[in-house]
């Protein structure tokens, strides 16, 4: 299997000068007073961003930022800095000033440099296109839409894409380089009918990926019309009815739900600081047995997907829930440190200018043994939801609030009227025990996904397959 060996860190010497004994210099540095542990983090990123709105080119721009980030910890504290100045000498400078959280008691030798070595997930060459084709792809997505319907009256659409270089130097060793191309195209609608009431639809996707992937199964036209069907749908969605019921979940992006209600809840930092609802639950049931969930970093082409964390690890598929038990937590290298667990490759950051911390992948709950007809066929009388539009989670508690923007009622057993309105409201914990029914029909979604945590947004995938939850609270203002 070919691995990120085969594209090394010359970009980053070739470029701008980073030699070996340039890195060698600020990790002395930024050890001088002590401390347990220094990194140094080298990012590259080459963007671009196009819309349209109306059909009219509303904004075209490419951008390209360079920097670097030192930290380096002692204990628990971090000390950190960071430049957009690569000359040894600024570096060294930021090296001087993370270092002044050390206490000069610990002292810390530095590891000859290990390069680290992991399989290729996605192309980490010719992943450039020029402007033009990408400025095609919105405007085919906008043609699509406006056909679709003639009650669709607005469309907007946009492409953005990056190729982001990293190289990841630290005193245990580590010596890690990754180019990370990431691409995603988004349409959103508006839908008039004759009584001018209105109904807004979205859809979108990408993820690390060429630009050849926009001509192929999920083109600027499929997402386009999916866009212009949910907003066609919703104007004439009836009002949601309100209440405790049963509810079914639709594979794919309702995966939304894991990532945000259980997801966050099992990231190690969280639960270092016991602020999540499942610290302290490690190998005790958290959910039904019929729940098992993974973070998977390693899957090819995903939006989530990463060779390498910005720790400089290899990322990993790692088995959060199995059968209902708790089974691991999601873990940068200071948490692992710090609770004694395994590292799973999840340290991840925005930037150069942010520190890195446990954070998800592409989290998903795995396929069960159920029929997804089965399960529409056990409710008699429920909601099946499809996508939703968007929510919160108090992670101390895992309590969640969802709107759903495309589900129906589920009536004897079959899909009957679509509703608008519909609110999931809940708690993570609480609701993966009423777990029933779980689908043979596992999906990803698009690849649209953005997570923040903190003030720092990185990409993440999400998925499920069809699910049952025997009740939960639905927000609604139908009867």
């Amino acid at each position: 299997m070919a691995t990120t060996n085969s594209v090394r860190a010359e970009y980053f010497r070739d470029r701008m000068g980073i030699t070996e004994r340039t890195l060698e210099r600020c990790l002395a540095e930024a050890l001088s007073a002590g401390g347990d542990f220094a990194e140094l983090y080298f990012e590259s990123v080459a963007s671009t961003s196009i819309s349209i709105d109306e059909s009219i080119v509303k904004s075209a721009s490419q951008g390209y930022s360079v920097g670097c980030g030192i930290r380096v910890l002692c204990g628990e504290r971090t000390g950190f800095s960071y430049t957009n100045d690569l000359s040894e000498a600024r570096l060294l400078k930021a090296a001087r000033t993370a270092a002044l959280i050390a206490d000069s008691t610990s002292k810390t030798t530095i590891k000859p440099f290990v390069e680290t070595e992991a399989p290729v997930l996605y192309p980490v060459s010719g992943i450039d296109a020029e402007i033009a084709a990408k400025l095609e792809l919105v405007q085919r997505a906008d043609k699509a839409a406006r056909v679709y319907d003639s009650r669709i009256t607005q469309v907007r659409a946009g492409f953005a894409d990056e190729v982001r270089r990293i190289l990841i130097v630290a005193s245990d060793g580590t010596y890690a380089y990754d180019t990370q191309p990431l691409s995603r195209l988004s349409i959103g609608v508006l839908a008039r009918d004759a009584a001018g009431q209105t109904a807004r639809g979205s859809s979108g996707g990408g993820g690390r990926a060429e630009i050849s992937y926009y001509n192929a199964d999920k083109t600027p036209e499929y997402f386009a019309r999916e866009a212009a069907r949910q907003a066609i749908l919703q104007l004439e969605a009836i009002d949601a009815p309100a209440g405790e019921m049963p509810v079914v979940l639709g594979p794919g992006w309702p995966g939304v739900l894991i990532h945000e209600a259980v997801g966050h809840g099992l990231e190690a930092d969280f639960n270092r600081k016991k602020q999540s609802a499942f610290a302290g639950l490690m190998g005790q049931k958290v959910a039904s047995e019929k729940v098992s969930v993974a973070d998977n970093g390693t899957i090819a082409n995903r939006r989530g997907s990463i060779h390498i964390d910005d720790e400089g690890a290899v990322s990993q598929n790692t088995l959060l829930i199995e059968n209902g038990i708790l089974r691991a937590y999601m873990s940068d290298k200071l948490s692992a440190k710090l609770m004694g667990i395994p590292a799973t490759g999840s340290g991840r950051r925005e930037s150069y200018s942010n520190i890195p911390m446990p954070r998800m992948t592409n989290t998903y709950m795995l396929a069960g043994k159920d029929d997804p007809d089965d399960i529409l066929r056990s409710v008699q009388n429920g909601i099946y939801a499809v996508n939703f539009s968007g929510g919160s989670v108090d992670i101390t508690n895992g309590k969640f609030v969802f709107a759903a923007s495309e589900a129906y009622l589920i009536e004897d057993g079959k899909i009957t009227a679509p509703v608008k309105n519909a609110m999931l409201v809940g708690d993570g914990p609480t609701a993966l025990h009423y777990v029933s029914m779980v689908g043979h029909d596992l999906a990803l979604d698009e690849g649209i996904g953005t997570c923040g945590k903190k003030g720092q947004g990185v990409p993440v995938g999400v998925g499920m397959p069809t699910i049952k939850l025997d009740k939960m609270t639905v927000g609604g203002t139908g009867k």
